[in-house]
């Protein structure tokens, strides 16, 4: 049975944030049916001491600041809900930065004396891996939704995943009219015509955080990925965001993109009426998990606690699913609601190649970096 919780003050008013991506404007796609919050409540099987951890964020007076590399559009839905879980929280200030951005900033803060941030959200492994292997970087906790969620809900110690991104093949439907079912496929259509793809196609930059971490990834677990990728590579654009990446296949600047975020690509496909569609490449499909931690020094512990728990909880996983994000959690379902269930509907589970949360050696890294490049500079 749930313990309730009641809160000093009334509940807060909905974090009221638009929700068009950097990508278009508004979708006339069905909206899932509104998120039921039990406000103040908590599953049964947390802990029983777990109201004197809601009493202590009480104390530290209903603020909580959050690093993350998600935009707006992705945080809303998680913070309007977690302010309807907890009345007595008033502000959640999301700093959005780059992916691995956000770690130097608070070993840089932490230098000069003290970080303000509580809340660290970065789909970047390599750099959570770096981070965390430091001395004092990630608050040490046990959430009581781990039991709930599986053995790869713990990414790192104290990191937990809080979505499961797929990477995905996005094509512009006027310019590629039959679609890629994977990267040796897209390999083969673009071999067949080089003329008409060259530079037409385009691949994360892998100089940066998160193209070095799904590209890698691909080779690491595709046996045959190197070989696509001498066809690609040599007729392949790079570039660093998938807001560009997109825009540009709308526009038919691109033809297709590879290992193009699901996340942002959503709302691009359900905007394009029928332009723009993107595929799971039944060869592997990326999936990428994001992790989420507590900095080591942050000023709200307590709070913190709560936000990742709830992002963690089922209430939280339909809110993270609600802001573009793939929830992992079993129960989350809904009109427009992504999750990784579908991923591995659409392409089996042993076609999913699953980054892990690992420090990549640089000697490693610059080979790799090497082969991939020289490919790509032919």
């Amino acid at each position: 049975m749930a313990r309730t919780h009641r809160p000093a003050t009334a509940l807060a008013l909905a974090l009221a944030l638009g929700a068009l991506t950097a990508c278009g404007g508004g979708s006339d796609t069905p909206k899932a049916a509104e998120n039921k919050i039990a406000a103040g409540q908590v599953p049964g099987y947390y802990p029983e001491d777990y109201n004197a951890l809601i009493e202590a964020a009480e104390k530290e007076g209903g603020k909580l600041t959050v690093y993350s590399n998600l935009g707006d559009e992705n945080m809303a839905p998680i913070v309007r809900d977690f302010k309807k879980k907890y009345g007595f929280i008033k502000s959640v200030s999301v700093n959005e930065l780059d992916s691995d951005e956000l770690f130097q900033k608070v070993l840089s803060e932490n230098a000069a004396g003290k970080s303000p941030a509580d809340v660290l959200i970065s789909s970047a492994a390599s750099a959570w891996a770096d981070f965390s292997g430091r001395e004092d970087t990630v608050l040490e906790y046990d959430s009581p939704e781990a039991s709930e969620l599986g053995d790869e809900a713990e990414l790192l110690p104290s990191v937990y995943s809080m979505s499961k991104d797929p990477m995905t093949i996005a094509y512009n439907t006027s310019l590629m009219e039959k679609a890629p079912t994977g990267i040796a496929d897209l390999a083969e259509i673009m071999k067949a015509d080089e003329g008409k793809f060259k530079n037409k196609v385009t691949v994360r930059d892998p100089e940066g955080s998160f193209g070095f971490t799904v590209t890698r990834a691909l080779t690491e677990g595709n046996a045959k990925a190197w070989d696509a990728l001498e066809t690609m590579l040599p007729l392949t654009r790079p570039e660093t965001s998938s807001g560009t990446q997109l825009e540009k296949i709308v526009a038919g600047e691109y033809t297709a993109g590879f290992l193009i975020s699901a996340s942002p690509a959503y709302p691009v496909v359900e905007d394009s009426a029928g332009l723009v569609e993107i595929v799971f490449p039944k060869d592997g499909t990326i999936v990428l998990p994001r992790g989420l931690g507590i900095a080591a020094k942050a000023p709200h512990p307590a709070t913190s606690k709560l936000f990742l728990d709830f992002a963690l909880s089922q209430e939280g996983q339909r809110a993270v699913a609600e802001g573009g994000l793939s929830s992992y959690r079993k129960g989350v379902e809904g009109e427009g609601l992504h999750t990784y269930q579908e991923v591995v509907d659409a392409v089996g589970e042993d076609n999913i190649i699953a980054v892990e949360y690992a420090p990549v050696a640089k000697n490693d890294a610059d080979a790799w970096l090497d082969r991939f490049n020289g490919l790509l500079k032919k």
